[in-house]
């Protein structure tokens, strides 16, 4: 039995971590800010704090762990507070990181066609772009990448035992973001789906239940320490393609409508609201480092979106997204 730290595991993936770490008979802690209830019961230890307060640190003043998994790192100050918090008190610091420190690069931010693998993150950040959602996107790349580089340098220098996982569009059971749902919603009504620029770009993603697994299987493994491994599927699909998946596992049919994304913008739609998938800042990724040296091996797309759905259409009581309010104004523009 080791004792893990899970920094944040109150929703969605962190959730399913904790799990799989019980599971396996780990003595788990969760630190996080204590504003959502978990069902795990006297199973797991808590501390609560804001991962940016000084609390932070001192919550974990004296602690020690086999190995911890940080979710709520998201910028260089984050990373060195972790640093100062956990340096010799820590087997295995895992930091869930993004395949946007890719697309930050000079030239990456383009719709991807090719798979990047872990050699791409090397090159020149590109210029802070204008657009609020363009800004908002970078600023998160560039700060995982920050937040990896104080990694790196630190095991450069001491040692520290890090390890870095980038993700792609994380899909899985109750996502907060409904992303995913914002599919099947405008499937299950029978309209049309409509996708910028025809949907033709390929997908590649991740499933939630997948990355926990691949990370109570790497942990405290000497071998992974100062490295980054991609996680991903092996298929790539193009969207038009995975949502045609949708709702097949729907029993359903998608009318899926090829729309100009200046036609969305015309009528007041921002492209990415109707077709959350559609979008320059959606990483594709190689995963065969992680393959070849983790041996990590992820489940067949049809079987995890068959779960996901299964899940979504269980529920007792279901709101649709935010983003399904511009469902009348959609079929409004297919109208004419």
């Amino acid at each position: 039995m080791a004792r893990i730290l899970v920094i944040g595991g109150s929703r969605y993936m962190g959730l399913r971590l904790v799990w799989n770490l019980l599971a396996q008979g780990h003595a788990v802690t969760t630190l996080n800010r204590g504003l959502h209830p978990d069902p795990f019961g006297s199973r797991i230890a808590r501390l609560h704090a804001d991962r940016r307060s000084p609390r932070f640190r001192a919550l974990l003043d004296g602690t020690s762990f086999d190995a911890a998994v940080d979710l709520q790192t998201f910028r260089r100050s984050d990373a060195e507070d972790a640093l100062e918090a956990l340096k010799g008190r820590v087997g295995h610091y895992i930091l869930i990181s993004s395949g946007q420190v890719y697309l930050v690069r000079e030239g990456m931010n383009a719709p991807a066609r090719d798979p990047v693998a872990e050699d791409g993150y090397q090159g020149q950040v590109m210029a802070e772009p204008d657009g609020a959602k363009d800004r908002s996107e970078w600023l998160y790349g560039v700060g995982k990448r920050e937040a990896e580089d104080t990694l790196l340098a630190a095991f450069h220098a001491d040692g520290f035992p890090y390890t870095a996982l980038r993700l792609p569009m994380v899909d899985g059971e109750r996502d907060p973001s409904r992303r995913l749902e914002s599919y099947l919603w405008r499937i299950l009504d029978g309209g049309p789906v409509l996708l910028p620029s025809g949907g033709d770009g390929p997908v590649r993603h991740v499933y939630s239940g997948d990355v926990a697994l691949a990370i109570s299987r790497l942990l405290g493994d000497p071998k992974t320490f100062g490295e980054a491994y991609n996680l991903c599927q092996d298929e790539m699909p193009t969207l038009r393609e995975f949502v045609a998946l949708c709702a097949a596992t729907l029993d359903a049919k998608a009318n899926i409508v090829p729309v100009e994304r200046k036609e969305l913008e015309a009528a007041g739609i921002r492209p990415e609201a109707v077709s959350p998938f559609s979008t320059p800042w959606m990483s594709l990724l190689d995963p065969g480092k992680a393959k070849r040296d983790l041996s990590f091996r992820h489940q067949p797309l049809e079987a995890y979106l068959g779960r996901i759905v299964g899940e979504f259409l269980s529920r007792e009581s279901l709101e649709p997204p935010e983003n399904y309010g511009l469902r009348e104004r959609e079929l409004a523009l297919v109208r004419g």
